[in-house]
């Protein structure tokens, strides 16, 4: 018997370690791949309700799955280094194996795995899974890791992809039976209030083909607007691994085969999308302590503002939280996030350059905050959003260059049709009033949009007093 510890790859195809499984079983031998999941505290710890939700349903998917094949998922709650090894010994297993993490939490916890399997005589082995190309294959000349995106691109965007691998055979898995999955209650969470987007390998493998048959093609011209609806969201699916990265990319590619022109270059773009991924992973792998600090170092310490207790700054996060700062395309962003458990990628960068730049907030709390709310968080892909937001990361957005979010809100939402979307008390406003919201007196306001907040801060002062602290930071004169 073998046991393949389901983690961040809830699905069968295109799955590295369960095929390698299935193919190193004895034909001869009365065995087969037993599918196990763990629900580590250390890990829960670090989610919240939508994250939680999306895996739940994922898990029910995968179990389904299996189910229909003769087979079930095993769950166990509590320390992996305990579980694991009990449920490989419970299970008659020899060996056990799984897929790779990059973040330094996933690798400790992989390494003490290895080590209580070492202590009981099971073997064990780790693949090489979520992303195309592993960390530390895609170097600088002199074999250091990139810091800049553009130069890992073109050497990514040339290496040689793997393909993608069909799922075991029914003959080849386990003939097992599992607890059931333990309620969203169980693990200690409330079920969230976000309307989270259906979980598993079919909602996902849909979710592509929808993207690659339309969407895909006019990618680079529309990604960037939030109304057009030409986003994959595939991020949880990718997050979670209820869709293979290697699937992904075969469809990609299949597309730009079919495509030519500005269409061809448009799947390229979204294929840049993956590097990026990838490059955050990268990232990650070789700077674990980026999840709390600052990747790039500045002379002295970037003065953020206190948001404790009852300070202006804590006042203007909770504006920034509840989507009533004033700002439409800011609010509009943050209410999505609360409805969706998700956020279209250029309202991030327009929310997360608000509450660093213009509100003076360390990043960590933006991060801490979407981790809490987002069914795709990633920790390597919100690290370095964040981070570069805040002009703080690899390929950073230098520090004087800082959104606008009414001139951001006008050119990606001309028609305010998001904004209307998401801040129901300015549905009734027409768009030049929605973009020009900070301009307004308030009696205009009052008349237009009744229930809707002036803006909480002043853009361009705040702009300048930004630029004044991450000058000092810098080393400039005070």
């Amino acid at each position: 018997m073998q046991l393949h510890w389901h983690r961040r790859d809830l699905r069968a195809a295109d799955n590295t370690a369960l095929s390698a499984a299935a193919g190193a079983l004895d034909p001869d031998a009365d065995d087969g791949v037993v599918p196990a999941f763990v629900f580590d505290p250390d890990v829960l710890a670090h989610a919240g309700p939508p994250r939680v939700r999306f895996m739940l349903d994922a898990l029910d998917s995968l179990r389904a799955w299996y189910r229909d094949r003769g087979s079930d998922l095993v769950v166990a709650r509590g320390d992996p280094r305990e579980e694991i090894p009990a449920l490989a010994e419970a299970h008659g297993a020899d060996r056990v194996v799984w897929n790779g993490d990059y973040s330094g939490l996933a690798r400790e916890r992989d390494a003490a795995v290895r080590r209580a399997l070492d202590g009981v005589g099971i073997e064990r082995e780790s693949y090489h899974d979520a992303i195309l190309h592993e960390s530390g294959s895609i170097t600088t000349n002199q074999g250091e890791p990139y810091s800049v995106f553009s130069y890992f691109w073109k050497k990514w965007r040339d290496r040689e992809k793997a393909e993608s691998r069909d799922a075991p055979d029914a003959d080849r898995l386990a003939d097992v039976s599992g607890d059931a999955l333990p309620t969203i209650d169980d693990l200690g969470f409330e079920e969230p209030e976000t309307d989270v987007q259906s979980a598993g390998a079919a909602a996902a493998r849909d979710r592509l083909e929808r993207f690659c048959s339309d969407a895909v093609y006019r990618y680079d011209a529309d990604r960037d607007y939030p109304a057009r609806g030409a986003t994959s969201r595939l991020s949880a699916d990718l997050k979670w691994g209820t869709v293979g990265i290697r699937e992904v990319y075969a469809a990609t590619a299949d597309a730009k085969a079919d495509a030519a022109g500005d269409e061809y270059d448009s799947v390229e773009e979204f294929q840049s999308q993956l590097a990026w991924r990838e490059f955050y992973a990268h990232v990650l792998f070789f700077n674990p302590g980026v999840v709390d600090e600052n990747y790039k170092e500045y002379e002295h310490e970037i003065d953020w503002r206190a948001v404790d207790g009852g300070s202006d700054g804590a006042e203007e996060l909770r504006a920034w939280k509840e989507g009533k700062t004033g700002y439409p395309i800011v609010d509009a962003g943050m209410r999505q996030l609360t409805r969706e458990a998700y956020m279209h990628n250029r309202v991030r960068m327009i929310v997360a350059s608000f509450l660093t730049k213009d509100l003076l907030v360390d990043w960590r709390e933006g991060y801490a905050h979407f981790r809490e709310y987002l069914a795709d968080h990633d920790t390597a892909n919100d690290n370095g959003g964040w981070q570069w937001a805040a002009s703080t990361g690899t390929d950073a957005q230098p520090y004087f260059r800082i959104f606008n979010p009414m001139t951001q809100g006008e050119r990606y939402d001309p028609d305010g049709e998001y904004v209307r979307e998401y801040v129901p008390e300015l549905a009734g406003v027409d768009a030049d009033v929605i973009h020009s919201w900070h301009e307004r007196s308030d009696e205009e306001r009052a008349a237009a949009g009744p229930d809707y907040p002036a803006p909480i801060v002043d853009h361009g002062e705040r702009r300048e007093r930004a630029l004044e602290t991450f000058e000092r930071a810098r080393g400039g004169e005070d």
